[in-house]
């Protein structure tokens, strides 16, 4: 109960300071091309429920049409503003809408796929999908630079179902069995970090 009232109060006051910066990204989207400001797509929260995650569009609006669902390298598929988009992480941003509907935590495993998620051990599984997946986590700020490390590999979905997933959902388990409302705090300030630049 803590760590919900924690997430709504902190996912309240970010949507309330950073309105303006949404206010210009959105515009800039809608500028830069055609299509919605937000990126849904259905993703598995807690307890393996589906739900559609909120994004800032960082891709043309037809992409899956264009391409794997994977982002690899330099995705031709993603437009001019979204590469700044991506490269912030600002798109992400958009998840505390997630959070203040009781879909998402701030801190916790990152909601994945289903086709992904039919490929957790067992194990894993019910841990990780014992909790709201989160905006933030340990694994996801280890793994910040995924697209170029996938863009690296000769075969990316490969790599990423037999790599990069399993190290991270490993790290999720391991983070969460030990979380605490102050570590992750510790999270958060770290990934604030990221968004200015400044890796810890």
């Amino acid at each position: 109960m803590c760590k919900r009232g924690f997430d709504l109060l902190l996912a309240a006051a970010g949507l309330l300071l950073l309105s303006p910066l949404f206010l210009v990204v959105a515009l800039c989207i809608r500028l830069d091309s055609p299509g919605p400001v937000f990126f849904r797509q259905e993703r598995v929260g807690r307890g393996g429920r589906l739900f559609r995650i909120h994004k800032f569009r960082t891709m043309v609006a037809d992409a899956p049409a264009r391409g794997p669902g994977l982002t690899i390298g330099a995705d031709p598929r993603v437009t001019r503003v979204g590469r700044w988009l991506r490269r912030t992480k600002i798109d992400e941003l958009a998840q505390l809408l997630d959070v203040l509907a009781g879909q998402m935590s701030l801190v916790g495993p990152r909601p994945e796929l289903p086709r992904y998620v039919a490929l957790y051990p067992p194990l894993l599984r019910e841990q990780l999908l014992g909790v709201r997946p989160g905006i933030t986590d340990p694994a996801s700020l280890k793994y910040a630079d995924e697209a170029s490390l996938l863009a690296a590999a000769a075969d990316p979905e490969r790599e990423y179902t037999q790599v990069l997933l399993p190290a991270k959902l490993q790290a999720s388990a391991d983070y969460l069995r030990s979380a605490t409302l102050a570590s992750d705090m510790a999270v958060l300030a770290r990934t604030a970090a990221l968004l200015f630049g400044r890796r810890r």
